[in-house]
Parts: C-alpha cells; structure tokens; sequence
C-alpha cells in the first residue's frame, strides 16, 4: 500500500499547493480590498470545481468497471497516455507562471468586482477546477497502475493536507517558502514519475492489443527477481520499473525522460540565469561573471541512471529470487526441465519456455492428470510464475502446445506435508452429455415458447388487451427460463427481448422489438392496432429462433459460465427494475432465471460433484433462501409486487441473498473449465 502512496503525495502536496495559492491570493486580494462579503463566491466557486472533480474521477471509475477485460486495458491505458499529457503541461505552465502567479489572479479579480457574483464564483471555480481534474486523473490512473485505492488515495490525502497547512502559513505569513524552487523540485519529480505512468500506461495499450509488441521484451528479470518481494515493489509503485518490460515501455520511458527533462532543465536554467529586471533597477554589471553552472545534459542523464541504479542497488541487497522459487524450463521437446523433487509447502515455480511455440504449462498428479497449478499461454522465450502448495504425492508437469501432442515430464514422488486439492480437468467429451441434454431442455422450451408467444399474438389482434396482459407473463418468463442458452440465440435475443439501452429514439425507436416492445404498449394504452406488428413480429422471431436453433454453435465450455452468467445479469437488471416496461413482473423473471440455473446445476451435478461436493452444498442453501424471497414478493393470486415497492428491508435481504449466491457459484467455471491437460 505505502509503496504507491509516494506518486500520489507529490501529485497532491504540489495539485493542492497551486490550488491553494491561487484560492489564497483571490482571498486576500478581498480582504485587503474590503470586499469580504464576497468571499461565499469564492467558496461557492471552490467547492463546486471539488464535486466536479469528485464526479469526473467517479465515472472514470464506473466507465472502465463496465467495460470488457480487453476495452479495460485500452482505457486505462489511454487515459495513462492522457494524464501524463496534463502533467507534462502542468509541470511546464507553472515554471513560466510561478513568478507572475499572483499578480494575474489580481487583475482578474479586481476585474470581477466590478461585475456580478457570477464571475468571481466562475473565476474561483476554472481556477481551481483545473487542478483538481488534473488530481482526478492522475490518482485514477495511479490506482490502475497500482491495483489497489488505498495507498493513492492515502497519499493524496496526506498531499493536499499538507498544502493546506503550507498555504495557510504562507497567508497568515508565518510561513516563508520560496515556491519557485518548491516547483521546480516537484516539477522534476513528477517527470520521473510521469515516465513510468507513460510506460505503464503503453504496456496496457499493447495487453489490450491497440499497439504491437506485447511479448517483445527488452527487460526480462522475472526468473531472477520475485515480483512480490519489497524492493521489486518499491520500484513498481514509485517508479513503475518492473521485472518484465517491453521494448516500446523501455523506449519511452527513456525518451520521455531524456526530452522532457532536458526541456525542463533549460527552461530553469533560461529563467535563472535571465530575471526579470523591476523597473527603476538596473541589471547587473557586465563584467560580474555569473555563476557557473552544470550543462544541460547532467540532470536528464541523471534522471534517467538514477532508477536504474537503485534498481540495481536494491537487487543486490536482496534475495535474487523468493526462498522457494525454483525455474522450470518448458517446451515441446523437454517438459518440467529442472525439476526436482520439492519440499512440501508453498512455491513459486519460474515457468520458462525454452521451445520456439507457445504452451501451456500443468502441474499435475501424473496418475489422475488432476491440476494443481497452471499457466496459460507462455510465449518464447518468456518466463511466468505458477504458484501451488506441494503436499504429499505425486508431481509431474505436462507441456501443451498450441498445435500438437502434449509432453508429460518424469514424476517425482514427495513424502510428507497433507494431502492437496487438484482440479480434476475437464474435456470436451465430459461435457458432451450435459450439453446435449441442455440442447433437449431449450428445445422444448422453446416449442412451449412458440405456443405461448402465438396465443399473445391472437389476443392482441383480437383487442383483449387484458387477456394479452396476463398472458404476456407466462410468455415472457418461459424464454427467462432458457438463459444460458442467451450466448448462442445470438441476434435473436435482441429481437425477441432487447432494451431501449442504446437505442436513440428509446421506446419510440424501430429498433426496440419483442416482448419489452409489448410490455410498453400493454402497459402504458397502447391500442391493439398498433400492437398487433409487433406481436405478429414477436411470434415469427421465435419461429425463426426455434428453426434455427438445431444448427446453432453451442460452446461446451459456456454451459459453466452460464451458471454465474445468469443470476449475476439478473442482478444487474432484474432486481434493480432497470427491465421493467411497466409490467412490474421483474421478481418473476428473476424466478424463471433462478429455475433456469438450477436445470443447468441439475445437469452439471456429477461433474460438480466428482470436483469439489461441498459447492453444491453451499450453492442450494442459498440458493433455496434466494428463491423463498423472490417467491415472497408473489401473492395468493399470482401478482408479483414490482421491485421498486418491495420493503427496504427485504429488497436488501434479497440482493444479500443474491450477490452471496453469486459468491458461491464463482467456483463452479473454474472447477469446469476445459483444460488440455487433460
């Protein structure tokens, strides 16, 4: 945690120190005027510029949770590329500025006296709002990199404190700081850790695969040093220097250093060596010889040696690898190359492949090919760790590669230390038979569909609006049923129940069809004639999807994620009303989704089962107390109460209920995961 407090401290001790001088010098500038009555627009001005900030850093942090693993990537590492823009800029404005600072915030406000509260509440508010988007981007950025808020935030917060104790001194004048050099140290400190944000930020742009170069590495160390020990952390958090770096990280982290902080040196040195001359004083004598200084070259050039150098420094000091590591070389001519026997315990395998293919790695029990530890998708040349806990038993590893026949190494038999838990692999082939029962289950579910689909058809056309709308629910909730089979109707689901999210015209929009479609109109007086399209369109999708669906692509290894998949969408949509179109039927189609997940546990039990029992133990327990509070919400004749008008108490219970059930079916995709280990 404190390892990635330093760059945020620097950012909020220097954000909060220029935005404090600015708010102190447009406070004094009142006071000193006589003008104190309008300090609230100064306030007013300041604390709005702090929820604008709050706010832009909140939807940064909501934008990138809703994105795929792969967009996530490409986000932040834009937004990295973006924020080290702003503080390169921010770095540079405020070494020409930092001198004539307080006489420009002056003019203006003596300027905005003479006009209305609005432009000292908008003068205080751009002139602080710009640092504090600048902070918003830069901790979330520095979160990202981080993979952890706690130690940013911390550090921040220690930051704008202290500028907040600096800034108060320097206006009740106890406190004398020469703020020219404050910012130039600052200034060169923020590029040092700029660079790394740069670095970083380039590296998740190639993960993502929006640039080249991902597994072309100019630093790999990862076999020599621990990413986990304290000096390999150090360095991460505060220099963003890592074990493994690619040639586009390496690249710009050292032309950005070089080029920038040579700018910013010659731009001191220009400003030192070049001070304005104040009117009525003379400039120094010609013959006076100035002080000599260092060239321009020394502080880049140190810039750049110097994390170099404690990275070697901190190293040598440390162990070169963890106590329990040990490298494996694999490939498809020599699998498990240097293993030995190990001791019982945990360890941390340096997974290195000496081939010219890519494989996936296995430690597995030779006799049952059960996994205990895996790493997927290791490239030429470089090195993964594997983490696993060695107990008693047999041990060997099995080297798959992309195309080809898989090689098992010679086993090693460890005596002592308890007996560990492996995955036993699944294949394509155990996951036959439950798919093609699964097939059977939507097959039929979607003949019933079709009936149920065509008889809401014909009371619409016929104008028995109060039929349709008890008989629009059985439809709907029939193809609720069917979730996991949501991947494969493909097309089809956003025709038979797509949303208005998305759609420019919402509910008016062509595009908006099917059972919503319906649910709209039912509810909100629509007439039958306007209607009847619809439904009629509604009935041929399903026609369609049931032709259709024999030849469709069924992934075997989706029916695990559909597990999760389904209650965790019913989650997100269901329970917070965000899918009712005026039916207030989302408990039922929660219902539907719960009984559909229990048809897909139903048919996956034996493989469940032969893995880890007590899963499904834990998964019908709550799922049965999920299920008894869905079921609640349904009265005596059927209706359902809409989740909106459900108690506060129980609508907390029930998404309780939910997101632990959700907790304890995460396991399940793991466990049934298709590996080539097998």
């Amino acid at each position: 945690m404190w390892d990635n407090a330093l760059p945020s401290f620097l950012i909020g001790l220097r954000e909060g120190l220029e935005a404090g001088l600015i708010v102190s010098v447009l406070v004094a500038t009142l006071v000193r005027s006589g003008h104190r009555s309008r300090l609230p627009h100064v306030w007013t001005g300041v604390l709005a510029a702090i929820g604008v900030s709050m706010g832009f850093g909140a939807v940064l942090t909501f934008t990138s949770a809703g994105l795929s693993g792969q967009a996530q990537e490409a986000f932040g590492g834009t937004l990295s590329v973006v924020a080290v823009a702003f503080v390169t800029a921010m770095v540079f404005w405020m070494r020409r500025s930092a001198r004539s600072l307080s006489g420009e915030i002056r003019e203006k406000v003596t300027a905005a006296l003479g006009t209305g509260a609005g432009v000292l509440i908008i003068t205080s508010f751009l002139a602080v709002g710009r640092e504090g988007l600048e902070t918003a981007l830069f901790l979330w950025t520095t979160g990202q990199t981080a993979g952890d808020s706690a130690g940013p935030l911390v550090g921040a917060g220690a930051g704008l404190v202290l500028a907040i104790v600096v800034c108060w001194g320097l206006y009740r004048r106890v406190l004398h700081l020469n703020l020219t050099r404050f910012f130039t140290l600052t200034g060169a400190g923020l590029i040092v850790i700029a660079a790394g944000v740069l670095g970083y930020g380039l590296r998740d742009l190639q993960e993502s695969g929006v640039l080249p170069g991902a597994t072309a590495y100019a630093v790999d160390l990862s076999a020599s040093i621990d990413s986990g020990s304290w000096y390999a952390t150090l360095l991460g958090g505060t220099l963003n220097l890592t074990p493994l770096m690619t040639w586009l990280q390496v690249g710009a982290y050292g032309a950005y250093l070089v080029v920038v902080m040579t700018l910013f040196v010659r731009g001191v040195r220009g400003a030192a060596e070049s001070p304005p001359t104040a009117p009525g004083k003379t400039a120094p004598a010609p013959g006076r010889t100035a002080r000599r200084s260092l060239p321009a070259w020394v502080v880049p050039v140190a810039a750049l040696a110097v994390p170099s150098l404690l990275a070697g420094a901190l190293v040598s000091v440390g162990d070169t690898k963890p106590a329990s590591a040990a490298t494996v070389g694999v490939s498809t001519a020599d699998c498990g190359k240097g293993f030995g026997t190990p001791k019982p315990g945990q360890h941390t395998f340096q997974v290195r492949n000496g081939g010219d293919s890519t494989v996936e790695a296995y430690l597995i029990n030779p006799a049952t090919a059960a996994v205990y530890g895996e790493v997927e998708g290791i490239a030429p040349g470089t090195t993964r760790a594997l983490i696993a806990t060695i107990g008693g038993g047999s041990y060997a590893w099995r080297c798959v590669p992309s195309s080809g026949k898989a090689v098992t190494s010679a086993a090693v038999r460890v005596s002592g230390g308890g007996a560990q838990r492996a995955v036993l692999p699944v294949t394509d082939k155990d996951l036959a038979e439950p798919l093609a029962s699964y097939r059977a289950y939507v097959h039929q579910g979607l003949t019933v569909l079709g009936t149920r689909t065509l008889t809401l058809q014909h009371d619409i056309e016929d104008d028995r609006l109060a039929r349709a709308r008890s008989d629009w629910l059985p439809a709907h909730v029939e193809y609720a049923s069917l979730g996991a089979a949501y991947g494969t109707f493909g097309d089809f689901d956003a025709k038979i129940n797509g949303r208005t999210a998305g759609l420019p015209l919402g509910v008016k929009d062509p595009g908006f069809t099917g059972f919503h479609r319906i649910e709209y109109g039912l509810w909100h007086g629509e007439s039958a004639a306007s209607l009847t399209p619809v439904a009629r369109r509604l009935t041929s999708d399903v026609a369609a999807l049931r032709k259709d669906f024999p030849h469709q692509d069924f992934d075997p290894g989706d029916l695990p994620l559909r597990t999760h998949e389904i209650l965790e969408a019913t989650l997100q949509q269901e329970l917070t009303g965000a899918t009712d179109y005026g039916s207030g039927s989302n408990l039922a189609t929660a219902e539907a989704n719960i009984k559909g997940t229990q048809e897909l546990l139903g048919l996956l039990r034996p493989l469940i089962s032969a893995r880890d029992p007590e899963v499904l133990t834990d998964v019908g327990g709550w799922m049965r107390r999920t299920e008894r509070i869905v079921l609640s919400a349904r009265s005596a004749d059927g209706r359902w109460t809409p989740v909106e008008q459900l108690p506060a108490a129980t609508r907390q219970r029930l998404n309780g209920a939910m997101s632990q059930l959700l907790e304890e079916l995460a396991p399940i995709p793991d466990l049934l995961e298709i590996r080539k280990a097998a």
